[in-house]
């Protein structure tokens, strides 16, 4: 019995076949993006996106520099049947933001209705606007009357549809709500920036230096290490203590940002910065060793502690 489920079962699921295909698209860095903000846009990832345009985690990201940003469409073998709509053009219509508004592409667009890239839309023409229809079904099984059991559980298999309606109570969800764990995803980043910053170690502390020559002064040091990995953060101590999520002290992860007030009469003021790396313990550019060091957060430091922020 159990053999003969399984084969059912197998048979059923075999109707759909998917396949995943990966091409890049041309993006232009615009003013303050990030890299981690690209990916998020266009549902990809840092990495894939440093090894499309060959970039190093050290490689700054210019404005205006045009990006090769890789993407995936997942399509399944089922029937799509191809219908269109019609369009009428109304003053200060654009091809992009009618295919924006049909959920297509200016390509189809354009071909849909032989236009070539050259060609002007005017006022009250009425363009083809294609739209896919895409549905998915499992092949129906019929029903054994001598076995009404298997009957049952296989009736769930019947028909799924992915199929677009108008339904009043409809489930969407995207392939990182089933595939990606947000807490491994944080762990990853918390992992990268510490371990970044400890490959400075030893490195020169220099005041108002900028990372070239690999010196840094403390907020030097901390834009460094998250602009490498895609989080561009401000330049001075006091502003990036005002920069992203604020963070308790008894919530403090690793690679949050914490700051303090070291100077002598402590005016109360932030001019001091370094990242957490749990243990109580924390990496910095100290002016005091003229060097990137660990140190422990009690005694100086936790007296001096202002606070900590999480930049995403």
């Amino acid at each position: 019995m159990k053999k003969l489920y399984t084969l059912l079962l197998t048979l059923s699921l075999a109707t759909i076949t998917s396949k995943a295909s990966t091409h890049t698209v041309k993006y232009t860095v615009k003013k303050g993006e990030t890299l981690s903000g690209i990916a998020r846009k266009h549902h990809t990832s840092i990495t894939k996106l440093r090894q499309a345009n060959s970039l190093k985690k050290s490689d700054v990201l210019k404005f205006g520099k045009v990006l090769k940003v890789p993407t995936s469409t997942y399509t399944a073998k089922a029937k799509i049947p191809t219908v269109s709509t019609k369009h009428v053009i109304k003053r200060g219509d654009t091809l992009s933001g009618i295919a924006r508004k049909h959920h297509t592409t200016v390509t189809k667009l354009r071909k849909a209705n032989g236009l070539k890239k050259s060609s002007t839309i005017k006022i009250g023409k009425t363009l083809k606007v294609p739209q896919n229809k895409k549905t998915i079904k499992f092949a129906k099984v019929k029903k054994n009357i001598s076995n009404k059991k298997l009957a049952a559980s296989l009736s769930r298999l019947d028909t799924i549809s992915l199929e677009k309606s108008e339904a009043k109570k409809r489930t969407t969800f995207a392939f990182s709500d089933i595939f990606v764990n947000k807490n491994d995803k944080n762990a990853d980043k918390c992992k990268r920036i510490t371990s970044l910053a400890k490959t400075k170690l030893g490195r020169k502390y220099v005041w108002g230096a900028s990372g070239t020559k690999n010196t840094y002064d403390c907020s030097s040091f901390t834009k460094y290490v998250y602009r490498n990995i895609g989080v561009n953060i401000p330049r001075t101590s006091i502003n990036q203590s005002k920069f992203g999520k604020y963070v308790k002290r008894n919530e403090l992860q690793k690679g949050d940002l914490i700051f303090f007030d070291t100077s002598k009469r402590r005016k109360g003021y932030v001019n001091h910065v370094g990242i957490y790396l749990g243990d109580n313990k924390f990496i910095h550019a100290s002016s005091a060793k003229k060097k990137v060091v660990v140190s422990n957060l009690s005694k100086f430091y936790g007296q001096r502690y202002k606070g900590a922020r999480r930049p995403s």
